[in-house]
């Protein structure tokens, strides 16, 4: 996962170059990227997800999530393949976007093998700091992506272009941790067999207790229910404002606060540094004191007074800058620390495949579509004249886009705490140590 996170964010402290395409040999403007960005989640949001997630409880984790970890490959192989060929820039956008489409699927369907084997792993015991140590591991992926990349693509004088390969290194260093991961997943398959004959879990075909298979009614069960329903919505508002906004981080805080390049790196990696810190801490304060619920109200608070601070606080002052992407990382790390360890409550283990499938199918909607609007935004400003304030008022105008899915996510995040109230049996807001 921190190799699939790398490669997912390998160019989002570089997006700024897509403002100049005239000095990109591989030719993508603000648009393009957004388009390409996007690519991760088609194939998501076409079904993929919900239809591989049913596979994996049929087959279970080490077959399916073996295919799909592959896929995840074959997909960056893809996107490098499109970058470093020197086609014209349509044509490698279109390679690309279908590179992105398979690693993307592939992605998604490994980080739900990983997830539902935490929740079997650690089932009664430490299932939340399990869950956030392994998100903030795989964030370290992204803070990674953020300070490495600019590093690969070094900065050039004005006027001078940026060649295919310099544009390619990131792709380079990112297949080669996916291929790397690889190895680690099939290490992690021969463990996860050793575990379930450990634990006589392991039984032969026609064995499995009538109640015990999966059935496609789950299916139906599943999305009927309602706290299921709102952590899904909570999911795509929540991670939109983040996820996307990671992706034209630099080109936000750049105009919004005077930054230099470098400055502005730095600071959008605080994101996951402060993650890498936080999650695996408030996981294990959810398991040891619960209230889950009102955690993840505290985060979507967190998360939208951040994107405000963002949009308006004082115009090229960096502190704020510091002070915003410093909340916006406690938020991030808050909400899931809460929220994926109370999935397996609400749905029956049997089912923990198909939930986060479609957990990741919804939010994968908003992650297919926000970045194209955003995309769209600095597209346009730049198209009137490229100057320095049309920069600072697109990047507050993509700021609107992200301040309405905070209020989204806050609003759904106080309906899943009022649903735990006059729904104590499910236990939402209870330690998960036992």
């Amino acid at each position: 996962m921190f190799a699939s996170y790398f490669f997912d964010d390998m160019f989002s402290t570089l997006s700024h170059l897509f403002n100049n395409p005239e000095r990109l040999s591989l030719g993508w403007d603000s648009a393009a990227y957004g388009f390409y960005a996007g690519g991760y989640s088609f194939l998501c949001v076409c079904g993929g997800l919900v239809v591989c997630g049913v596979l994996l409880d049929i087959y279970g984790v080490r077959k399916i999530g073996s295919a799909f970890v592959g896929l995840m490959i074959t997909g960056a192989a893809l996107v490098l393949f499109a970058i470093t060929m020197g086609f014209e820039p349509h044509t490698s956008l279109i390679i690309a976007y279908v590179g992105c489409m398979l690693f993307g699927l592939g992605s998604e369907i490994a980080g739900v093998a990983v997830t539902r084997s935490i929740a079997k792993w650690f089932k009664g015991r430490n299932v939340a700091f399990a869950m956030g140590l392994q998100l903030a591991i795989a964030r370290l992926g992204t803070a990674t992506a953020f300070i490495v990349s600019p590093m690969l693509v070094a900065q050039k004088a004005p006027g001078e272009m940026y060649t295919l390969a310099e544009t390619a290194r990131p792709a380079v260093f990112g297949l080669a941790l996916l291929l790397a991961g690889g190895i680690l997943w099939a290490i992690f398959v021969a463990m996860d067999a050793r575990y379930d004959r450990q634990e006589g879990t392991v039984r032969k075909r026609g064995e499995v207790k009538s109640e015990d298979e999966f059935k496609f009614s789950d299916i139906i069960k599943v999305l009927t229910n309602p706290r299921f329903v709102m952590v899904a919505l909570l999911c795509v508002f929540f991670y939109c404002c983040i996820i996307s906004f990671k992706k034209f981080g630099t080109s936000i805080v750049i105009p919004r606060f005077g930054m230099d390049v470098d400055s502005a790196k730095w600071t959008i990696t605080m994101i996951p540094f402060f993650t890498v810190v936080f999650t695996p801490l408030f996981g294990a304060l959810v398991d040891k004191a619960g209230k889950a619920t009102l955690w993840m109200i505290v985060g979507a608070v967190l998360v939208f007074a951040a994107h405000l601070i963002i949009a308006f606080a004082p115009q090229g002052i960096p502190f704020y800058g510091y002070l915003g992407i410093a909340v916006l990382g406690v938020g991030y790390s808050l909400v899931p620390s809460a929220m994926w360890p109370s999935v397996p409550k609400i749905v029956p283990e049997k089912n923990l495949g198909t939930a986060y499938s479609l957990i990741y199918w919804i939010q994968n909607m908003g992650m297919l579509l926000v970045p194209i609007f955003v995309g769209r935004i600095f597209r346009n400003a730049g198209a009137v004249s490229g100057g320095a304030e049309e920069a600072v008022s697109a990047a507050v105008h993509a700021e609107y886009i992200f301040i309405f899915l905070g209020i989204l996510a806050m609003t759904v995040a106080v309906l899943l705490f009022r649903s735990s109230r006059r729904h104590p049996e499910l236990e939402l807001d209870v330690p998960n140590k036992k």
